[in-house]
Formats: structure tokens, sequence, C-alpha cells
């Protein structure tokens, strides 16, 4: 798919809208309707910044439900080919589709240990990192607080959102008509 300029966000009539950027923060297509409605952006860090400050905004319950959406990493779901497409090339560029037997069991014991602490999954950006640190941040982060962990899990959403908007939307500004 080729991305689409400002103009062409803007003019998207709202089930559109919503379609498209329906999952630039995973499974949580609330986000793109409410964000929606704050039309028209003037570029693309306007409606990165819109989607940002929406889920600043959420209470820690909200945050949480975010977090929820995600699936495991090197998980049932992608065993199972039902990730939503972008998670899928996220984490096949990542290698978790190629784990190899040692690494999978430690992945999935890791999960269930986050899991079980936190009441969320673990959330990195697989885009920015490899198999090897994202087995090494997940083990880590085990240790965290909840309080850190929802905030970490956050701020990796932002980064994946961020990443699947450039990948929808050009960076240039609002056309002059």
């Amino acid at each position: 798919m080729t991305t689409m300029n400002i103009n062409t966000v803007n003019s998207l009539p709202y089930e559109d809208f919503v379609s498209v950027f329906g999952n630039v923060v995973e499974n949580y297509t609330i986000v793109a309707a409410a964000v929606c409605l704050q039309r028209p952006f003037n570029s693309l860090n306007d409606l990165e910044a819109a989607i940002c400050d929406f889920i600043d905004a959420l209470p820690e319950t909200g945050k949480e439900g975010i977090l929820r959406c995600h699936p495991d990493l090197a998980g049932r779901d992608l065993q199972r080919g039902t990730l939503t497409k972008e998670s899928n090339e996220e984490q096949a560029r990542a290698g978790l589709d190629a784990l190899e037997s040692t690494e999978a069991s430690r992945m999935a014991q890791l999960n269930q240990q986050y899991k079980t602490k936190f009441g969320f999954p673990f959330v990195i950006c697989a885009r920015m990192n490899d198999k090897d640190r994202i087995l090494q941040q997940l083990s880590e982060r085990c240790g965290n607080e909840v309080e850190l962990e929802r905030e970490r899990g956050i701020e990796e959403v932002k980064k994946i959102c961020s990443l699947r908007l450039h990948g929808l939307v050009n960076t240039d500004k609002l056309s002059k008509m």
C-alpha cells in the first residue's frame, strides 16, 4: 500500500478512517474513532500527537486495557497464524517466527511469568529489536513494579503506533490550496 498524504487522511469518511487507522494501536480501534473527530490535522506529527494525547488521557485501567490487546510475543497467535497483519510482520522481522525450541520455551515461560505478575502481556516494539534483545528485555522487565511496567508498555505502544503511522501517511505537511 502506498502512503497517503495528510489531505487524504483528512478527507477520509469516518468508517474509512477507522478502518485504515484502527490497528495503529493494536486491536484498539477506539483510538482511531476518537482522533478522527479531531480532524483536520496539519501533518502526520499532529495526527500522532492526537493519538498519544488520547492514550495519555486514559485512566490507568484504560492504559492496561490497551496493553491487554497486544498478543504474546512468539505466542499462540503467531503459531496459529491469527495475529494481525501488522503484528505478524513485526514479529517476523524480529525473528520471533523462527525461534529455536529452547528460545521458544524460554519466551513462553517469561511471557507467562510477566502476565501473571502484571496482568497484561509484555509489550515491546519488535521492529526496533531482535529476538535476543526482546528475550533480554522480557527477562529484565519481569523484575519491575507494575506502575513502571504500565508506563514502559505504553511507551512501547507509542513507538509501535508511530512506526505504523509512518507506514500509512507520508510526512508532508498540509498542502495549501
